[in-house]
């Protein structure tokens, strides 16, 4: 009887603890756990520029848009802002946007006007002050750019920097087709 019992006290445990395992496991959708990726919709947010004006991606949809996630503190992304102001200038009247976006939950929001005016950039800069647009695109390096088309997909998606002044061209010469 002895046996018996240990045979059953251990089956127990195992069984409880094979329960415990599948109910404390951590549940993610496929969605929630894969990055933005070419030829898929481009994930959206709604973010604020310094002076309260609301830009949302979805809205921006008609326009190829780039979206680059940046910090003051980035030298790489320092070095390609001259050539995506350069790039925005020549093509904004025929529908392309640039919304950078500060990863402000990273960065200093001190020193964004400054960077701004340092740059003498005119895209649309906005603040990911909470960090959700950051963790909606799986940040893991600045500066990230993601070039979208007029329907919203993502067309290509350029991790680290800096992006040349060709590279940029060409890219937003695609989106805009």
């Amino acid at each position: 009887m002895q046996k018996t019992q240990r045979i059953i006290l251990y089956v127990l445990l195992l069984i409880t603890g094979a329960a415990w395992i599948l109910l404390s496991a951590e549940t993610t959708t496929t969605s929630e756990s894969t990055a933005p990726q070419v030829g898929f919709l481009a994930p959206d947010f709604t973010l604020n520029t310094m002076d309260g004006q609301v830009y949302t991606l979805s809205k921006l949809r008609g326009n190829a848009v780039l979206i680059n996630l940046w910090a003051t503190w980035c030298p790489p992304c320092r070095a390609e802002m001259p050539a995506i102001e350069k790039v925005y200038q020549e093509y904004k009247d025929q529908g392309f946007i640039v919304l950078a976006v500060n990863a402000a939950n990273q960065d200093d929001i001190a020193a964004v006007t400054p960077f701004l005016d340092q740059y003498s950039l005119t895209f649309p800069v906005v603040l990911d002050v909470s960090g959700d647009a950051s963790a909606k695109y799986q940040l893991q390096s600045l500066p990230s750019s993601y070039f979208i088309d007029r329907q919203g997909i993502i067309r290509e998606v350029i991790i680290g920097g800096p992006m040349s002044e060709t590279l940029l061209r060409t890219r937003v010469e695609q989106i805009l087709k």
